[in-house]
């Protein structure tokens, strides 16, 4: 029992600290080195570049550099480049329209590294002269454009900004991807302002034209209807008289009928009308007396006594 605790520890002594030590030495003994994914290792030894690795893996120096991997660790150097895509944004670039407005461009392309010698040893700042290439052939070849093409035709400038600059970035060793302008706009405060104002008052102009159109829609449409229910009243108008006959005539046939109907009429006329009714007492004395003092002529006193005797009859207003 004692003979397996010893061995484990032993072991695990091995395994976890000896082995990582030597795989350690090994590599800074330039026996092997692993590249990870999308990496390139460029091996330069007394100003001159004896390997370059660029596949993922375990690699063993020894057939490839000789007897330069056991120094290059020591007096050479071992460059480590990232090959993955990378990304840039050029924020509004300075260009005029055909009609000289002063025009703002964003540009965003892709870039990589193609040769990582050239990249290395070609160019001291091989990102920033790519951008300044990619703002100087955009200010070139998108300058002098119809306004109208440059706010549409954005693939037709991307691949003229594409075509101009890949040759020239490919021989620093890095290589320009897609390009594409994403945005367009004014650089001046003032055309803008100006641009807005108009946009307004043309969307207050087509919104009064719409306006007034559903007015004069509304107006034939109810001039249509005011047309077609005056000629129905007309004709109703017409037929009314011999409508009213005919009725008049079937209640004719009836005297009872026409008699009653006719009060009935006479009745609605008079109350409807704003004359005023003068109610008669059931005894015709006092007529008789007014139609005397009427005929004779009678002093005032007298007619003033006899109205005091005898007072009007009651003025009685139709409800």
């Amino acid at each position: 029992m004692i003979n397996f605790f010893v061995a484990f520890a032993v072991t695990f002594a091995l395994c976890s600290i000896l082995v990582p030590i030597g795989f350690g030495l090994a590599r800074l003994l330039g026996i092997y080195a692993i590249v990870p994914e999308r990496r390139c290792f460029v091996y330069v030894l007394f100003g001159k570049v004896i390997a370059t690795i660029d596949e993922p893996g375990l690699h063993f120096l020894l057939p490839k550099l000789g007897w330069q991997a056991f120094i290059v660790n020591w007096l050479g150097t071992r460059h480590e480049l990232d090959m993955r895509l990378d990304q840039e944004y050029l924020r509004s670039q300075p260009v005029n329209s055909e009609e000289g407005a002063p025009m703002g461009i964003g540009i965003w392309y892709e870039m990589f590294i193609s040769d990582p010698v050239s990249y290395l040893f070609k160019n001291t700042d091989p990102r920033g002269s790519l951008g300044a290439n990619v703002s100087n052939s955009t200010v070139r070849c998108l300058s002098n454009l119809p306004l109208n093409a440059m706010l549409i035709n954005r693939h037709s400038m991307s691949s003229t900004v594409r075509a101009e600059v890949s040759p020239k970035s490919h021989e620093w060793g890095y290589k320009l991807g897609s390009v594409y302008i994403r945005k367009v706009h004014f650089r001046d405060d003032a055309m803008i302002r100006q641009i807005e104002s108009k946009v307004v008052n043309r969307l207050r102009q087509v919104t009064s034209a719409i306006k007034q159109d559903g007015a004069n829609q509304v107006s034939i449409i109810a001039s249509t209807a005011e047309r077609r229910a005056a000629i129905e009243f007309a004709k109703a108008s017409a037929i009314r008289p011999e409508l009213v006959g005919s009725a008049l005539e079937e209640v004719s046939r009836d005297p009872e009928v026409a008699s009653a109907l006719f009060t009935i009429l006479e009745t609605q006329k008079a109350i409807a009308g704003n004359g005023r009714i003068t109610v008669l007492p059931a005894s015709n004395n006092n007529m008789t007396q007014w139609l005397a003092a009427e005929t004779t002529g009678s002093s005032a006193g007298d007619s003033n006594r006899a109205a005091s005797d005898n007072p009007a009859p009651p003025q009685v207003p139709i409800r």
